[in-house]
């Protein structure tokens, strides 16, 4: 021992005979010796040096027991014992691998039960329960905080030595005799710890050791069973007579049988040679026959196997590992446990296991303390049922509610089993423990049937009756029975699961039985894609329908005068200052849902919106000015009808990470159907028939000789149900199952047996009958079969393409000839669909017409009309699917995105939401958030994200082109996921040639000028798809980097950087990615880079050229004068002339709009009007080019108004404006004119507000 420690404990006193003597010093000794508890290293050095001096035995229970009346001593040593006697689990989180740290763990162990053994005395359960009492007997008000400390301190230290484990090799004990732990048991009887615990389980007052003290009655019974304890004291009934004379048989016709064998071998006369024999058809090594050189009375048990080495089974194969057998304690230890159950039950349960549900829904208690819950259910419910049962004593835990509870903890033990493979062990004693109060359950609601209260009759019914209408219950052993593993799950789960789906099963059939019709619930989980609210429909927003509306709100403003009451206007408030939207999106919304009401007609709350939104936003008059008259108001509202406003999503409180949060969850969610249906037992029955809920039942009949009768007779039912019932006895029909039938019937205690004996030899029967008539009966035993193989083996093979080919006739094939050339043409998502119940024949299927179409040959092949499935089929998972994913979640956790490199890598192709679900409940992640993409934000960034929602407001209402990617339906975006899932794959393949071959690539790269004919459709379609933004941003940055190279005259390759939240969702877009290829963009070429480059190759006219190809309407543009450098004024013309022509209805539109809503402030900008660039327009133009220009310059003028209204200096910020647009269009004479002259305007002030900031 250190010699610190050494010295302190002698400073605690000295032991002399039964007297203990302590030191000045002990209890600032005791002190330092929880000071050194608190600091031991991981080998537990501490704790092991005071359990090898005895310190509990020797010093700390004798000085609790001659010196309790000094408080703080007292309560010193309480506290240290509760630190000394804590399980070794506990010390060392889990049972060490390594043998040093195990050797550690085995010696912690070892020092418990020595404690323990010092325990089982009344002196000292006497002191703990003297103390215990005089702190119950305060009241709530007298009782302090130390108090309540010392009651949880003396409840942890029992519990702590009940749970210190027994010593298998110093306790060999046989039943009845006592052990340490009934010692204990009896300690706590006889000095009254037991009834203070009853006390604590029933007082209203003390339900916060609620917890604590099912503990310890878990641990108090932790060797007893319910059986054991209701027979303690009682003569045996006549049926446990009757069972054991039953064993007693069997156990006599096997011992007669041995003795027989032997009798049998014996020779009438001693020979010292055994002689050899020639085993006539048993062929040996080579073709001869066998040669036997043994005792023929021996030849029954030859097998080639002998001498052979016995393989070793991997332990990963390995079956489970039993936990060990239940004793039977002493008799008076037994008499008290059972008097301690019937008070407990009488008085307890119900409140008890009230408070601890609680607890646990609450989430109050620490990880695994259900089990507890789960054991308690069990055994008390148990007891009760064998001492005369009443349903008052256990009505708390016999409702829906607690089989919806287990059932819950059953699919989440199994999850776990699954996925912490470590743990396993553990996970499949909390499944088991959940399946026996599962279990329980069902017997508690038949003993209820049997019941003479006709009430509990009736609440069983009601109770069954839930049970069986939802398919969670129904179909919770199917499943179970499906998963069985051997390896992880131990035989006495399988026995507790066998017998559980017979009591159930049994209840089922009759509770149908005495009914015509049973009604059940049929939940059917349809899972499709989520694309959001759709905009209104065009037919809604017409100018006619416009034209209509507005005659009505005109009509309805005039009539009132323009005056509102005052509840309308106090009751508008466009502003919501407890938002987190930003001020100017919320401007943006103000002016959505002034629209909003103007479409269904509601003129005074439109006009009281505008008001106060006026007064909430007075700056820049962007809903009028102050002194605005009515008429003004008037045509601001009706400009405001007829505009495209841009409709976001409603505001999310964080922006970011709910952002995330929607596109995992909203991408894919699951619609569950439910519906019901007339249940049918024999139906439910056919279930059962598979291979894999077969074999658990067959692997259970092997143990046929240690099961008990009950255990066999439930699998001799399901079997016969099988067999019989089903008609289903050929897929029992398997070597295997042939050679178990032969050990049964040569069993000499067959006749115990009778019932499997009787079951072998009729599957027998039915099996020599059939290879009578298929010869090939004898082969199908080495399979399993499932109902098909059955239906063929018993009926029939099928020839090859018998029966699969349907006649058509000459007219049929006409008709349906006829119905596809008409249809063929015709966008229509599936043609065969189509064709379908257009078919004078009814019954054609889709296969069907599949065939015959190729067949004629109308389609080249069946893919070609091939039904597009939505979302994705694949639900379970393999454990190589899940070990995939957990290496691939290694490999890339650290990644910026990573659930997109899963999805790019996983081999069985899954939609994000079941990836994240996989994630979630394999434990890899805690929550959704740590796999959104990691960005980083700056400042800056920040607060050019609030100005993009007002520049992209005006971009919508000066667009060009209609932008509605919404109208589109859910078929068409099914279609455009598929479109682009198929061509991930050439992509990847593309991409990774250009890895390979980045020196070729750079080279050689495509010319942007030769590919623009090409890029205007793929443009035009992420124009619609609203990707304007990230089109904007691509323009700008190969003008910036064609700028920069003409001024340094060095070309480096310059990284396309996504900064914004749009840009970076832009590189994620396949069709994004095709658009940078054309343009001769080069993706990463290794793992070290991660973005997009723009080669260093292309020349500054090509890098212009491909930037002017990123305009809106540049796909119209034909010929060479799109490459032209040198301005013209006629071309410059005709090209105002061809925008003027597009725009001519949609562009008014929005130009009157614009001007409606700035209608007020062209007075105070006039100065700013006179002052806008109008040099790129030549004097020469007719006059529809310019009104075209003066439009184009009003809504340039007004951009940068509604940009700078936040800032301070709008004049100056103009000024600078002008002058960098002036200086721009006189040095660019290399530069491309066939971008629009607003779109240049547009580039120079974001480059001015970049250089800016």
């Amino acid at each position: 021992m250190n010699c610190e420690l050494l010295a302190t404990c002698s400073a605690l006193g000295y032991l002399e005979g039964d007297t203990y003597h302590k030191e000045a010093d002990c209890l600032e000794s005791v002190k330092d010796l929880i000071r050194y508890l608190r600091h031991e290293d991981d080998t537990r050095d501490v704790r092991q040096q005071l359990g090898a001096g005895q310190i509990v035995q020797n010093d700390l229970l004798p000085i609790i027991i001659q010196h309790g009346q000094e408080k703080a001593l007292f309560d010193a040593c309480i506290r240290l014992m509760v630190n000394l006697t804590q399980p070794a689990m506990l010390c060392f989180g889990k049972v060490p691998d390594d043998p040093v740290f195990r050797h550690h763990f085995l010696q912690v162990t070892s020092h418990l039960q020595a404690c323990k053994e010092a325990f089982a005395s009344e002196a000292v359960f006497g002191i703990l329960s003297e103390t215990l009492y005089t702190l119950l007997q305060l009241d709530w008000e007298q009782r302090q905080e130390e108090d309540n400390l010392l009651i949880e301190r003396i409840l942890l230290l029992v519990r702590n030595v009940l749970h210190v484990p027994a010593d298998p090799c110093e306790e060999k004990k046989v039943d009845d005799d006592a052990s340490i732990h009934d010692r204990l048991l009896w300690a706590i009887h006889m000095s009254g710890f037991d009834d203070l615990i009853k006390f604590l389980a029933s007082a209203q007052s003390e339900q916060q050791w609620s917890m604590h003290v099912l503990e310890v009655i878990s641990l108090m019974f932790r060797d007893q069973t319910p059986e054991a304890l209701v027979s303690a004291g009682q003569a045996r009934s006549s049926e446990e007579k009757h069972r054991d004379s039953q064993e007693l048989e069997a156990l006599r016709q096997k011992e007669h049988a041995a003795k027989r064998s032997r009798t049998l071998q014996r020779g009438s006369r001693h020979s010292r040679f055994g002689g050899s024999y020639v085993v006539e058809g048993l062929k040996s090594i080579g073709d001869k026959d066998v040669i036997y050189h043994r005792n023929v009375h021996n030849f029954k048990s030859y097998t080639h196997d002998t001498g052979k080495a016995v393989r070793r089974v991997p332990k990963r194969n390995r079956q489970a590992r039993e936990c060990k057998d239940k004793r039977r304690s002493a008799l008076n230890v037994r008499l008290f446990l059972r008097e301690f159950c019937a008070d407990f039950l009488e008085n307890c349960y119900n409140r008890l296991m009230y408070l601890v549900k609680e607890s646990l829904v609450r989430e109050q208690t620490q990880q695994h303390d259900e089990t507890y819950y789960l054991w308690a259910l069990s055994f008390f419910m148990a007891f009760n049922r064998g001492t005369g049962f009443r349903a008052d004593l256990v009505s708390e835990t016999m409702s829906i509610r607690a089989f919806h509870y287990i059932e819950r903890n059953i699919t989440n033990y199994y999850e776990m089993l699954l996925t912490d493979r470590k743990e396993a062990t553990s996970w499949s004693r909390r499944m088991h423990l959940a399946l026996k109060a599962y279990q329980e359950l069902l017997l508690t609601v038949n003993e209820m049937d049997c019941s003479q209260d006709e009430s509990i009759r009736q609440s069983s019914s009601v109770i069954k009756s839930n049970i069986f209408y939802l398919m969670e219950y129904r179909e919770i052993f199917l499943t179970l029975l499906r998963k069985y593993d051997e390896t992880r799950q131990p035989h006495s789960y399988l026995k507790d699961l066998v017998e559980s789906t017979h009591l159930f099963l049994r209840m089922l059939e009759r509770f149908c039985k005495g009914r015509k019709s049973l009604m059940v619930q049929k939940k059917k989980v349809r899972r499709k894609r989520s694309h959001g609210k759709k905009k209104p429909s065009a037919a809604d927003t017409s100018p006619e329908a416009l034209a209509e509306i507005w005659k009505v709100v005109e009509e309805e403003l005039k009539a009132s005068g323009f005056q509102l009451s005052e509840s309308l206007t106090e009751s508008m408030v466009p502003f919501d200052a407890t938002s987190e939207t930003p001020l100017e999106e919320q401007r943006t919304e103000a002016m959505v849902r002034v629209q909003d009401a103007l479409l269904v007609r509601l003129a005074p709350e439109a006009l009281g919106l505008l008001r106060a939104a006026r007064e909430v936003w007075p700056e820049g008059d962007v809903f009028g000015s102050a002194d605005v008259e009515p008429e003004e108001e008037l045509e601001l509202l009706k400009q405001i009808l007829h505009a495209n406003l841009p409709r976001s999503a409603p505001p999310e409180p964080a922006a970011e990470e709910d952002d995330d949060a929607a596109e995992l969850e909203e991408e894919e969610f699951e619609s569950v159907q439910v519906s019901e249906k007339e249940f049918d037992f024999l139906d439910f029955i056919k279930r059962f028939s598979n291979p894999s809920i077969v074999r658990p039942y067959l692997l259970l009949l092997k143990s046929y000789s240690k099961n008990t009768p009950h255990t066999n007779h439930c699998i001799a039912r399901m079997l016969h149900r099988l067999a019989v019932d089903l008609k289903m006895d050929a897929q029992i029909f398997q070597l295997s199952v042939f050679n178990l039938f032969n050990k049964i019937l040569s069993d000499p205690a067959a006749a115990a047996y009778k019932e499997l004996v009787t079951f072998a030899k009729f599957v027998l029967n039915r099996f020599f009958s059939l290879a009578a008539q298929n010869n090939k009966a004898y082969v199908e035993l080495l399979f399993w079969k499932n109902v098909g193989a059955v239906r063929e083996m018993t009926e029939g093979y099928s020839k090859d393409g018998e029966g699969t080919k349907p006649t058509w006739t000459e007219e049929e094939e006409e008709e349906l000839r006829n119905l596809y050339e008409e249809h063929r043409h015709s966008e229509v998502p599936d043609i065969v669909e189509t064709l379908l119940p257009l078919l004078s024949n009814s019954t054609r299927t889709r296969r069907h017409v599949v065939m015959q179409l190729v067949h004629m040959g109308l389609v080249e092949n069946a893919k070609a009309l091939k039904k597009q499935k939505k979302g994705t089929q694949i639900v379970l998972w393999t454990e190589e699917q899940e070990e995939e994913l957990q290496m691939l979640y290694e490999e890339y956790k650290d990644s910026d995105d990573v659930l997109g490199n899963l999805l790019k890598k996983l081999t069985a192709k899954r939609s994000r939401a079941r990836v994240v679900d996989k994630l979630l409940s394999m434990g890899l992640v805690s929550e959704r958030r740590e796999l959104y993409k990691k960005r980083s934000r700056s400042a800056h960034e920040k607060s050019s994200r609030k100005r993009m929602t007002e520049e992209e407001f005006l971009d919508g209402l000066t667009q060009g082109l209609p932008d509605d990617p919404d109208d589109r339906d859910d078929d068409d975006d099914d279609e455009d996921k598929e479109e682009d899932e198929s061509e991930e794959s050439d992509e990847d393949q593309e991409q990774e040639r250009e890895t390979q071959n980045g020196k070729r690539r750079i080279q050689s790269p495509p010319s942007p000028v030769a590919r623009r004919p090409d890029v205007g459709p793929v443009v035009y379609a992420l124009r619609q798809e609203d990707m304007s933004g990230p089109l904007l941003w691509l323009q700008n940055s190969l003008y910036t980097t064609a700028e920069d190279r003409k001024a340094d005259g060095l070309a480096l390759a310059v990284p396309l950087v996504p900064l914004s939240e749009a840009n970076e969702d832009a590189m994620d877009n396949k069709s994004f990615l095709r658009l940078l290829r054309k343009l001769g963009m080069r993706p990463p070429a290794n793992e070290q880079e991660t973005f997009w480059r723009i080669p260093e190759n292309i020349s500054v006219a090509q890098l212009r050229s491909a930037a002017a190809a990123l305009s809106p309407r540049e796909e119209e543009h034909k010929g060479s004068g799109e490459h032209d450098g040198s301005r013209s004024p006629t071309g410059e013309s005709q090209e105002e002339e061809e925008e003027e022509e597009e725009e001519e209805v949609s562009g008014e539109q929005r130009a009157q709009a614009l001007r409606a809503l700035l209608l007020t402030r062209k007075r105070k900008h006039h100065t700013l009007e006179h002052t806008a660039p109008v040099s790129d327009f030549s004097p020469t133009e007719d006059a529809d080019d310019t009104l075209e220009r003066s439009r184009e310059k009003t809504s340039t003028k007004r951009s940068r108004v509604l940009d700078d209204d936040d800032e301070e200096e709008n004049g100056e910020d103009s000024a600078m404006a002008a002058d960098v647009e002036t200086n721009g269009d006189s040095d660019s004479d290399g530069e491309d004119i066939s971008a629009p002259v607003k779109r240049r305007r547009k580039l120079v002030l974001i480059d001015e507000e970049d250089d800016e900031d």
